[in-house]
């Protein structure tokens, strides 16, 4: 490798760093391709937390200026004495999102409670900034609450409110409906309450599906007309 050459000036001399001996974060930056493609401007990050350390977190991103976002609900806890107070919980327990450069993601790693960042093998994945940006803007934390993954479902588009544009599951529940928006990077869920007239179908039942219902209509019918012959 050839050696550093010393370009000098009028007062001091500088080194040509083009043929300067690589540093060990130099050669590491350069084998870390992936990061220039991140490189340049910030990103949301999901960042994984130890149990229940969410909220002191945030705290300390805070302390140390770093933009984050931790979603939170809030529901009602019955003490032991039998009381009941309302309490802001993590929407999505264990995640806090920042909004970083990737390549200064070790001053998030450095952070008190932080565990890793979200993505695969080595390299943290960016969410979609649409959907963060969404429920940053648009979350609730009196009509939202966490929701068990699902993968099935009817799938609807929110068209209209602060959330219009992204997408989900809808679900029905006594007080009305309810749409399901899955994180898939995280494999989290969320309900949100909504308006019927605020979602819209995306597909419709596939062709087999609805083959499928009237197989089963026409068994039970079948079934049910048996038994009443029996029975008369």
């Amino acid at each position: 490798m050839q050696a550093p050459r010393i370009l000098k000036g009028s007062n001091s001399a500088t080194v040509d760093v083009e043929n300067s001996l690589p540093s060990e974060d130099g050669e590491a930056m350069r084998k870390t391709g992936s990061d220039r493609e991140l490189a340049g401007e910030r990103r949301w990050f999901a960042i994984y937390t130890t149990c229940r350390h969410e909220k002191k977190v945030a705290y300390h991103l805070a302390m140390r200026e770093i933009e984050h976002f931790l979603p939170i609900y809030r529901a009602q806890h019955k003490w032991k004495d039998g009381s009941r107070v309302v309490v802001d919980l993590p929407l999505f327990p264990g995640y806090v999102f920042v909004r970083i450069d990737a390549r200064k993601r070790v001053d998030v790693l450095e952070v008190p409670g932080v565990v890793s960042m979200i993505g695969t093998g080595s390299r943290p994945v960016a969410l979609p900034d649409l959907e963060v940006e969404t429920l940053r803007l648009g979350l609730d934390p009196m009509k939202v609450e966490p929701h068990p993954l699902l993968t099935v479902g009817q799938q609807v588009r929110i068209k209209s409110g602060t959330l219009a544009g992204l997408e989900g599951i809808v679900i029905r529940k006594k007080s009305g409906f309810r749409v399901v928006l899955t994180l898939s990077l995280l494999m989290q869920s969320i309900a949100i309450e909504v308006n019927g007239d605020d979602v819209e179908l995306m597909d419709a039942p596939s062709s087999s599906t609805e083959t499928t219902y009237q197989e089963k209509y026409k068994q039970n019918a079948n079934n049910t007309a048996v038994e009443n012959s029996l029975q008369i």
